[in-house]
């Protein structure tokens, strides 16, 4: 399917050369979509958490958008989330471990990014029966400058379209609570809260069938 450009924006397909960029844009909106920088001790923990195994291990549902001054979004996503998170544990975080220390499980002690090597260590699979109706899960995130100019809402749709064209019924996504402005971005693309008692407690869950 044909990948949308508009000015001086255009989305296309990732690939590895782009960790570094995604990495620096998880950084820049790893606190609630605001910047992370001075908050984390370790700059590359959330992208090796949170994005780069989206870039290697599900590459045709991988998308960056380039700007002007290089990458200034992503939007990636799974087709299937429990065999995603199966192959992340057994060809992603492995490595991780052996190379990056555990800080533990008493929080109390966690200074910096140890609340993400933490989660390295013992992270959580979250995929109960209250989500089998929507197998796909995804993440975007846009510097300032991408925003507002609607490629947020068309890149997530391009992602969409890929999945649903692969097979999917449906996804679900994870979504900071107090992030009003991701709430109702996702509400737009008829996405709606997913209330069950399987799903941990402060969180905020979305989903939408295709």
């Amino acid at each position: 399917m044909p990948l949308p450009t508009e000015g001086e924006f255009r989305l296309r397909q990732a690939d590895l050369a782009d960790m570094p960029a995604v990495y620096r844009v998880c950084l820049r909106t790893g606190d609630a979509g605001k910047d992370a920088t001075a908050r984390e001790d370790d700059p590359d923990a959330l992208g090796h958490m949170f994005i780069g195994p989206y870039l290697v291990l599900e590459p045709r549902f991988a998308f960056v958008l380039d700007g002007p001054n290089g990458v200034a979004g992503y939007v990636m996503g799974v087709l299937d989330t429990p065999d995603f998170y199966a192959r992340m544990e057994r060809d992603w975080l492995s490595s991780l471990r052996r190379r990056i220390p555990d800080p533990g499980a008493d929080e109390s002690r966690w200074t910096g990014s140890d609340w993400v090597r933490s989660r390295i260590h013992r992270p959580a699979y979250p995929f109960p029966q209250a989500l089998h109706a929507f197998p796909s899960h995804g993440h975007i995130d846009f510097l300032a400058e991408a925003r507002g100019q609607g490629w947020g809402k068309r890149g997530f749709r391009h992602l969409m379209d890929a999945l649903a064209a692969a097979g999917s019924p449906g996804m679900h996504l994870d979504v900071h609570p107090e992030n009003a402005r991701a709430i109702a971005f996702y509400e737009k693309l008829g996405f709606a809260p997913v209330i069950s008692e399987e799903l941990p407690a402060g969180s905020l869950t979305m989903a939408r069938r295709f």
